[in-house]
């Protein structure tokens, strides 16, 4: 069974920059597409960005141009690369074994002044 662990979240000043990091156990990680979701305070969760086990990329419009999703299957590590930060960034962010139950514990990402 795969377990995902995030972490990188923090409290950011609008304009910064994060990096989130999602670590797998498991060798089986390099077989799977990977996804970050978010959830912000009285939202539902959403995805932000998506890689498949390939490496292609897909990314919602309201992060286009700013987030990157990227991973190190040698590190079985996954990760977001935040830029230009909003307050409307501001969430819970989830990895998930996407299209499976298997989701992290989150890690809450604030952007304030």
């Amino acid at each position: 069974q795969v377990q995902l662990v995030e972490s990188g979240g923090g409290l950011v000043q609008p304009g910064g920059s994060l990096r989130l990091s999602c670590a797998a156990s498991g060798s089986i990680f390099r077989f799977y597409s990977m996804a970050w979701y978010r959830q912000g305070p009285g939202n539902e969760r959403e995805l932000v960005a998506t890689i498949s086990r390939g490496g292609s990329t897909t990314s919602a419009d309201s992060v286009k141009g700013r987030f990157t999703i990227s991973r190190d299957n040698a590190k079985n590590t996954v990760y977001l690369q935040m830029n230009s930060l909003k307050p409307e960034d501001t969430a819970v962010y989830f990895c998930r074994v996407q299209n499976t139950a298997i989701w992290g514990q989150g890690t809450q990402v604030t952007v304030s002044s």
